[in-house]
Protein backbone atom coordinates (compact mmCIF):
# COMPACT_ATOMS: atom_id res chain seq x y z
CA UNK A 1 0.00 0.00 0.00
CA UNK A 2 2.41 2.75 -1.46
CA UNK A 3 0.00 5.86 -1.82
CA UNK A 4 -2.80 6.74 1.06
CA UNK A 5 -5.70 9.05 -1.30
CA UNK A 6 -7.01 11.55 1.12
CA UNK A 7 -10.54 13.89 0.45
CA UNK A 8 -12.20 17.12 2.11
CA UNK A 9 -15.85 16.51 1.66
CA UNK A 10 -17.92 19.57 1.63
CA UNK A 11 -16.39 22.12 -1.69
CA UNK A 12 -14.72 19.40 -3.10
CA UNK A 13 -16.32 16.28 -3.43
CA UNK A 14 -19.77 17.48 -2.52
CA UNK A 15 -21.60 19.40 -4.84
CA UNK A 16 -23.61 22.49 -4.03
CA UNK A 17 -26.17 20.56 -3.27
CA UNK A 18 -24.42 18.57 -0.62
CA UNK A 19 -24.48 15.23 -2.36
CA UNK A 20 -21.61 13.25 -4.15
CA UNK A 21 -23.13 12.74 -7.76
CA UNK A 22 -23.58 9.24 -8.97
CA UNK A 23 -20.59 9.84 -11.49
CA UNK A 24 -17.86 10.70 -8.91
CA UNK A 25 -19.38 7.95 -6.23
CA UNK A 26 -19.53 5.10 -8.96
CA UNK A 27 -16.28 6.04 -10.18
CA UNK A 28 -14.69 6.24 -6.79
CA UNK A 29 -16.00 3.21 -5.39
CA UNK A 30 -14.76 0.93 -8.22
CA UNK A 31 -11.63 1.98 -7.46
CA UNK A 32 -12.00 1.10 -3.45
CA UNK A 33 -12.87 -1.82 -4.75
CA UNK A 34 -10.15 -2.21 -7.29
CA UNK A 35 -7.92 -2.00 -3.98
CA UNK A 36 -7.06 1.90 -3.82
CA UNK A 37 -6.28 2.95 -0.48
CA UNK A 38 -8.76 5.75 -0.52
CA UNK A 39 -10.95 7.86 2.57
CA UNK A 40 -12.05 11.19 3.44
CA UNK A 41 -11.11 13.80 5.95
CA UNK A 42 -13.83 16.29 7.01
CA UNK A 43 -14.95 19.07 9.46
CA UNK A 44 -18.38 16.78 9.16
CA UNK A 45 -18.97 14.82 12.28
CA UNK A 46 -18.89 10.41 11.12
CA UNK A 47 -22.50 10.36 11.38
CA UNK A 48 -23.19 13.68 9.14
CA UNK A 49 -20.20 12.47 6.95
CA UNK A 50 -21.73 8.44 6.16
CA UNK A 51 -24.93 10.15 5.80
CA UNK A 52 -23.72 12.30 2.84
CA UNK A 53 -21.41 10.21 1.36
CA UNK A 54 -23.59 7.19 1.12
CA UNK A 55 -22.47 6.59 -2.19
CA UNK A 56 -18.75 5.88 -1.23
CA UNK A 57 -17.77 2.99 1.23
CA UNK A 58 -14.27 3.36 2.68
CA UNK A 59 -12.26 0.14 3.41
CA UNK A 60 -9.84 2.25 5.47
CA UNK A 61 -10.54 4.42 8.50
CA UNK A 62 -12.17 8.12 8.28
CA UNK A 63 -10.97 11.35 9.62
CA UNK A 64 -13.63 13.40 11.36
CA UNK A 65 -14.03 16.64 13.04
CA UNK A 66 -11.08 18.26 11.57
CA UNK A 67 -9.08 15.45 12.72
CA UNK A 68 -10.47 15.10 16.29
CA UNK A 69 -11.52 11.67 15.48
CA UNK A 70 -10.26 8.42 13.17
CA UNK A 71 -12.93 6.30 12.98
CA UNK A 72 -13.81 2.78 12.09
CA UNK A 73 -15.53 3.50 8.87
CA UNK A 74 -17.35 0.23 9.59
CA UNK A 75 -18.28 0.00 13.37
CA UNK A 76 -17.87 4.34 14.00
CA UNK A 77 -15.54 3.25 16.87
CA UNK A 78 -13.23 6.10 16.83
CA UNK A 79 -9.78 4.58 16.70
CA UNK A 80 -7.99 7.86 17.35
CA UNK A 81 -9.45 11.49 19.63
CA UNK A 82 -8.28 14.69 21.06
CA UNK A 83 -10.44 16.20 23.64
CA UNK A 84 -10.06 19.56 25.60
CA UNK A 85 -8.51 19.20 28.98
CA UNK A 86 -10.77 20.61 31.58
CA UNK A 87 -9.02 23.56 32.13
CA UNK A 88 -8.70 24.26 28.21
CA UNK A 89 -12.04 23.77 27.52
CA UNK A 90 -13.23 26.56 30.51
CA UNK A 91 -10.70 29.09 29.13
CA UNK A 92 -12.17 28.41 25.78
CA UNK A 93 -15.20 28.68 27.12
CA UNK A 94 -14.62 32.36 29.17
CA UNK A 95 -13.03 33.59 26.08
CA UNK A 96 -16.18 33.05 24.68
CA UNK A 97 -18.35 34.65 27.06
CA UNK A 98 -16.16 37.60 27.60
CA UNK A 99 -16.93 38.95 23.48
CA UNK A 100 -20.46 37.41 24.38
CA UNK A 101 -20.59 34.57 21.40
CA UNK A 102 -23.02 31.66 21.78
CA UNK A 103 -21.47 28.76 20.59
CA UNK A 104 -22.12 25.12 19.53
CA UNK A 105 -20.36 22.77 21.74
CA UNK A 106 -19.73 19.07 20.80
CA UNK A 107 -19.24 16.58 23.56
CA UNK A 108 -19.33 13.01 24.51
CA UNK A 109 -21.79 12.85 27.60
CA UNK A 110 -22.06 9.18 29.10
CA UNK A 111 -21.63 7.58 26.03
CA UNK A 112 -22.97 9.70 23.49
CA UNK A 113 -22.08 12.48 21.46
CA UNK A 114 -23.84 15.70 22.02
CA UNK A 115 -24.55 19.38 20.17
CA UNK A 116 -25.39 21.43 23.14
CA UNK A 117 -26.51 25.33 22.37
CA UNK A 118 -28.12 27.69 24.23
CA UNK A 119 -31.62 28.21 22.14
CA UNK A 120 -32.71 31.70 22.89
CA UNK A 121 -29.17 32.75 21.29
CA UNK A 122 -29.83 30.68 18.07
CA UNK A 123 -28.67 33.29 14.82
CA UNK A 124 -30.03 32.83 11.42
CA UNK A 125 -26.28 30.48 10.70
CA UNK A 126 -27.16 28.35 13.86
CA UNK A 127 -30.73 28.02 12.64
CA UNK A 128 -29.71 27.37 9.44
CA UNK A 129 -27.17 24.67 10.45
CA UNK A 130 -29.53 23.54 13.03
CA UNK A 131 -32.10 23.42 9.66
CA UNK A 132 -30.01 21.09 7.78
CA UNK A 133 -29.86 18.38 9.87
CA UNK A 134 -33.20 17.81 11.22
CA UNK A 135 -33.74 14.46 13.12
CA UNK A 136 -30.18 14.87 14.78
CA UNK A 137 -30.44 12.45 18.01
CA UNK A 138 -26.96 14.77 18.85
CA UNK A 139 -28.97 17.96 18.91
CA UNK A 140 -29.15 19.39 22.63
CA UNK A 141 -31.07 22.84 22.42
CA UNK A 142 -30.33 24.52 26.70
CA UNK A 143 -32.24 27.00 28.00
CA UNK A 144 -29.21 28.17 29.81
CA UNK A 145 -25.30 27.78 29.97
CA UNK A 146 -25.57 25.59 32.58
CA UNK A 147 -24.71 22.31 31.07
CA UNK A 148 -23.77 24.07 27.61
CA UNK A 149 -20.21 22.67 28.27
CA UNK A 150 -20.55 19.38 29.97
CA UNK A 151 -18.78 16.15 29.36
CA UNK A 152 -15.67 15.73 26.98
CA UNK A 153 -15.98 18.50 24.74
CA UNK A 154 -13.56 18.24 20.99
CA UNK A 155 -15.18 21.13 19.34
CA UNK A 156 -16.57 24.83 19.55
CA UNK A 157 -18.00 26.38 16.42
CA UNK A 158 -19.27 30.27 16.60
CA UNK A 159 -21.54 31.44 13.31
CA UNK A 160 -21.99 34.53 12.67
CA UNK A 161 -20.41 37.89 11.11
CA UNK A 162 -16.64 37.73 10.79
CA UNK A 163 -16.04 41.17 12.74
CA UNK A 164 -17.47 39.45 15.68
CA UNK A 165 -15.90 36.25 15.48
CA UNK A 166 -12.47 37.88 14.62
CA UNK A 167 -11.15 38.96 18.02
CA UNK A 168 -11.53 35.44 19.06
CA UNK A 169 -9.57 33.58 16.52
CA UNK A 170 -6.96 36.45 16.86
CA UNK A 171 -6.25 35.24 20.70
CA UNK A 172 -6.61 31.85 19.71
CA UNK A 173 -4.91 31.21 15.82
CA UNK A 174 -1.52 30.98 18.35
CA UNK A 175 -2.65 29.31 21.23
CA UNK A 176 -0.13 26.50 22.40
CA UNK A 177 -3.22 24.16 23.50
CA UNK A 178 -5.69 25.19 20.28
CA UNK A 179 -6.43 24.83 17.01
CA UNK A 180 -8.62 27.65 15.37
CA UNK A 181 -10.20 28.35 12.25
CA UNK A 182 -12.00 31.09 10.64
CA UNK A 183 -14.00 30.90 7.07
CA UNK A 184 -16.64 31.45 4.95
CA UNK A 185 -19.46 29.07 5.20
CA UNK A 186 -20.05 27.30 1.71
CA UNK A 187 -22.34 29.53 -0.65
CA UNK A 188 -23.51 31.98 2.61
CA UNK A 189 -23.01 35.32 3.95
CA UNK A 190 -21.73 34.19 7.58
CA UNK A 191 -18.45 33.16 8.95
CA UNK A 192 -17.99 29.87 11.20
CA UNK A 193 -14.92 30.16 14.21
CA UNK A 194 -13.94 26.58 14.77
CA UNK A 195 -12.10 25.70 17.66
CA UNK A 196 -10.31 22.07 18.47
CA UNK A 197 -7.74 20.84 20.49
CA UNK A 198 -4.14 21.22 19.50
CA UNK A 199 -3.56 17.94 18.54
CA UNK A 200 -7.07 18.00 15.90
CA UNK A 201 -5.97 18.19 12.49
CA UNK A 202 -6.47 16.92 9.24
CA UNK A 203 -2.81 17.10 8.72
CA UNK A 204 -1.71 14.86 12.03
CA UNK A 205 -4.67 11.87 11.72
CA UNK A 206 -3.53 11.75 8.15
CA UNK A 207 0.07 11.03 9.30
CA UNK A 208 -1.33 9.10 12.21
CA UNK A 209 -3.35 6.93 9.17
CA UNK A 210 -0.47 6.94 6.88
CA UNK A 211 1.88 5.10 9.58
CA UNK A 212 -0.58 2.59 10.59
CA UNK A 213 -1.11 1.88 7.36
CA UNK A 214 2.08 1.31 5.94
CA UNK A 215 1.84 3.99 3.47
CA UNK A 216 4.63 5.70 1.97
CA UNK A 217 2.81 8.42 0.13
CA UNK A 218 0.04 10.84 0.49
CA UNK A 219 -1.93 12.70 -1.74
CA UNK A 220 -4.76 15.00 -0.75
CA UNK A 221 -7.72 16.98 -2.07
CA UNK A 222 -9.86 20.13 -0.96
CA UNK A 223 -11.05 23.32 -1.20
CA UNK A 224 -10.94 25.31 2.47
CA UNK A 225 -8.39 26.55 5.05
CA UNK A 226 -8.94 24.07 7.18
CA UNK A 227 -7.41 21.81 4.38
CA UNK A 228 -3.87 23.79 4.46
CA UNK A 229 -2.61 21.43 7.15
CA UNK A 230 -3.09 18.28 5.12
CA UNK A 231 -1.61 19.85 2.68
CA UNK A 232 1.39 20.83 4.41
CA UNK A 233 2.18 17.09 4.77
CA UNK A 234 1.17 15.81 1.79
CA UNK A 235 3.59 14.60 -1.34
CA UNK A 236 0.72 15.57 -3.86
CA UNK A 237 -2.14 17.68 -3.17
CA UNK A 238 -4.62 19.36 -5.43
CA UNK A 239 -6.99 21.99 -4.98
CA UNK A 240 -10.23 22.02 -6.74
CA UNK A 241 -11.30 24.70 -8.87
CA UNK A 242 -13.74 26.82 -6.69
CA UNK A 243 -10.62 26.48 -3.82
CA UNK A 244 -9.80 29.33 -1.76
CA UNK A 245 -6.82 30.97 -3.41
CA UNK A 246 -4.86 30.76 -0.17
CA UNK A 247 -5.02 26.70 -0.81
CA UNK A 248 -4.41 27.13 -4.38
CA UNK A 249 -1.70 28.80 -3.68
CA UNK A 250 -0.53 25.85 -1.38
CA UNK A 251 -1.10 23.23 -4.00
CA UNK A 252 1.02 21.54 -6.36
CA UNK A 253 -1.87 21.60 -8.64
CA UNK A 254 -5.51 23.06 -9.62
CA UNK A 255 -8.08 20.11 -10.73
CA UNK A 256 -11.94 20.21 -11.81
CA UNK A 257 -14.74 21.88 -9.38
CA UNK A 258 -16.19 20.04 -7.28
CA UNK A 259 -19.46 20.78 -9.40
CA UNK A 260 -17.43 18.62 -12.49
CA UNK A 261 -16.40 15.90 -10.63
CA UNK A 262 -12.86 17.04 -10.36
CA UNK A 263 -11.13 14.79 -7.69
CA UNK A 264 -13.10 11.37 -9.37
CA UNK A 265 -11.77 12.23 -12.59
CA UNK A 266 -8.39 12.79 -11.59
CA UNK A 267 -8.30 9.41 -9.19
CA UNK A 268 -9.80 7.58 -12.81
CA UNK A 269 -6.60 9.22 -14.59
CA UNK A 270 -3.82 9.16 -12.05
CA UNK A 271 -4.40 7.05 -9.11
CA UNK A 272 -2.72 3.37 -8.78
CA UNK A 273 -3.76 1.27 -5.85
Amino acid sequence: MATLYVSDLDGTLLNRNHEISAFSAGVIQNLIEKGLPFTYATARSFASARGVAAGITPRLPVIVNNGAFIVDSATGVPMFSAYFQEEEKMAVAGLLDRYRLYPLVYSHQDGAEKVSWIAAEENEGMRYYISQRKGDKRFQPLSSSERLYAGEVFYFTCIGEREKLLPVYEALRDHPHCQCLLQQELYRDEYWCEIMPKPATKANAILKLKEELGCTRVVCFGDGLNDLSMFAIADECYAVANAVEALKAAATGTIGANSEDGVALWLRQYATS
